[in-house]
């Protein structure tokens, strides 16, 4: 009846769906554990009519004008510069760490010399990684460094993770750095915007093809199991592809083990007035437990007298109890992962893309990029 099996309505299961489907009409079963399409993306309208995400602010960004393009095919943008506060010693300043930041949090005299030793180092509208700026040896750019690191990093990795910025990979802390220009945007990608019906319709225009059904509220291993090497579905062994976009090591059954993920606490409230703050989102590193506050009416405006906020209380996950949003980006779980890795490469049929199955942090316009490109590979 199918040719592929696809585990996750999300972004990786999706395009890959829609790209099967469409250009090489292939029939496609998605089997997708939550109620609802969309995955970490998925969004709704409250009670008084403001748009929501329910796992956390999602935000396009891009300069891949492939993965622009193929989107646009499936959504109307609304142009939209995300910008982030975060809350330093008593005061909102922009973030990543800039040179207005500077000129916010100290006298005229220090910001001007401290701007000045930073364009004498770095190109101007370049990021510089807080753990590399570290090293430098000139005094002025160490003191601003260690401020940066004390004020902004080290506190909101430590909520954020559960751990110091040196036991993370690079690749994490890199995400994270100094800005050496003027821009208050917290991206600096080509294109910026949000879908203009939301995401969830986007992904309902993604997925509105004859040649692919969908089952909701069904977790994979109802339907279907591994015997011997190889997949079966509904009691029949299964001779098509399947795309796998869920844990890994859930997938194998944690046979070399858990492989550790962060997850977050999301507590939405409303606010009896127009606005809480001023912009979508203010990071606290340093004062609270929740990591940041994020106000959807920036995001996606509307007429209403209330408003409402999202608190993120990062924790640990728990299997079962909590749900897996960041992989940990350590020695140790790369080479559990790697082990994952290693065996499935026995089951000639299965493709693991995304997140969770290929263990790895992607942003939304990486993991299109890398589905277009496999499944261009494959079809």
């Amino acid at each position: 009846m199918f040719d592929y099996i696809i585990i996750g309505a999300g972004f990786a299961g999706s395009v890959a769906a829609e790209r099967l489907s469409t250009e090489a009409n292939k029939k496609v079963l998605i089997i997708e554990k939550r109620n609802h399409i969309a995955g970490n993306c998925f969004d709704y309208k409250n009670e008084n009519n403001i748009l929501i995400h329910k796992y956390g602010p999602h935000l396009f960004h891009t300069s891949n004008q492939k993965v622009w393009d193929y989107l646009s095919n499936f959504t109307e943008w609304q142009i939209y510069h995300h910008k982030v506060l975060a809350f330093i010693d008593g005061q909102k300043v922009s973030v990543p760490f800039n040179i207005n930041t500077l000129y916010k949090l100290f006298p005229t005299s220090i910001a001007k010399k401290l701007e000045e030793k930073l364009l004498e180092n770095f190109p101007f509208n370049s990021k510089i990684p807080i753990l590399e700026l570290k090293q430098s040896n000139d005094a002025d750019l160490s003191f601003l460094a260690d401020f940066v690191y004390d004020k902004v990093f080290v506190n909101y990795t430590a909520k954020q993770w559960g751990m110091k910025p040196e036991d993370l990979d690079s690749a994490v802390t890199a995400r994270v750095p100094l800005f050496i220009g003027k821009d208050d945007r917290y991206f600096n990608d080509t294109f910026q915007a949000v879908p203009k019906h939301g995401y969830t319709k986007l992904f309902e225009n993604l997925l509105d093809n004859k040649n692919i059904k969908i089952m909701l509220n069904t977790d994979s291993k109802e339907v279907m199991n591994i015997k011997n090497e190889k997949f079966y579905l509904f009691g029949n062994e299964f001779n098509g592809k399947i795309i796998y976009t869920g844990q890994i090591d859930e997938l194998f059954d944690y046979r070399f083990g858990e492989l550790p993920y962060r997850s977050v606490e999301m507590k939405f409230e409303t606010v009896e007035k127009d606005y809480f703050q001023e912009a979508a989102t203010v990071n606290y590193p340093n004062d609270y437990t929740f990591t940041r506050i994020t106000e959807f009416k920036h995001i996606h405006p509307v007429n209403s007298s209330k408003t409402t906020i999202l608190k993120e209380y990062p924790q640990q996950h728990i299997q079962n109890k909590t749900t897996p949003y960041y992989p940990i980006f350590t020695e140790e779980n790369q080479l559990k992962y790697q082990q994952y890795k290693e065996y499935s490469k026995q089951f000639t049929n299965l493709i693991l893309l995304g997140r969770l199955a290929e263990y790895k942090y992607y942003d939304m316009d990486d993991i299109i990029e890398r589905v277009l490109e496999v499944i261009g590979e494959i079809k």
